[in-house]
This record gives C-alpha cells, structure tokens and sequence, in this order.
C-alpha cells in the first residue's frame, strides 16, 4: 500500500498564499503519476493538477497559472504551490497517486482544509 498524508491548509485571505506537501510512505516504489484534486461542500470533486513521470504536467483550468505542482522523490514529497487564492479556491484538498502498471491503483490521503477569506 502506498499512504499519503497532506499539511499546510489553513485560513488566508484573497490574494495570498499556500503551499500544500504531501508525504508518502508505504510502497513508494509503486508511484507513477502524482496529483492534487479538491473538494468543496456539496460540490463535485475537481482535479486540481497532475504530473506524470514523463511528460509536462497539467492543470485544471480554473488555475490560470496561479499554481504549481512539484516533487521530490528523494523525501518521498510533493507539494502544490498556490498564489493569488480566490475564494472560490476554498476547498478540501486531497493528494493522490496512479501506480505503475504492476501495483494497485489509486492512493489518496484524508485532505488539507484550505479557506480563502475575502
């Protein structure tokens, strides 16, 4: 199994700035892709943003380049840099992995609570 845990949520205003780590244990060797997803109440689950092993790394299009996904896999982390929060960016924020075609699929953590005050 590969388990996920995220931090750095908290309560902001419009305009600032998070950033968001989330650090796997277990079974690292599985990770292929890594990614965030949000979820605000009684709306849907959104994809935030994804990166692949290879290949560029992709973003929901509510983004508008105000974020940015990166890894360290040395530390088993990876992180989700957000600037310029809108309240509509309010939300539960979840890291996630894909494994590689040999492993289990999906891994989720529990979720980082993000508020954007006006």
């Amino acid at each position: 199994h590969v388990r996920l845990v995220e931090s750095g949520g908290g309560l902001v205003q419009r305009g600032g700035s998070l950033k968001l780590s989330c650090v796997a244990s277990g079974d690292t060797y599985c990770i292929a892709a890594v990614g965030w997803a949000r979820q605000a109440p009684e709306k849907e689950r959104a994809w935030v943003a994804q990166m692949p092993n290879d290949g560029k790394t992709i973003y929901g299009d509510f983004v508008r380049g105000r974020f940015t996904i990166s890894r360290d896999n040395s530390k088993n982390t990876f992180y989700l840099q957000m600037n310029d929060l809108e309240p509509e960016d309010s939300a539960v924020y979840f890291c996630y992995t894909d494994s590689v075609p040999h492993c289990s699929g999906h891994a989720w953590g529990f979720g980082t609570q993000v508020t954007v005050s006006s």
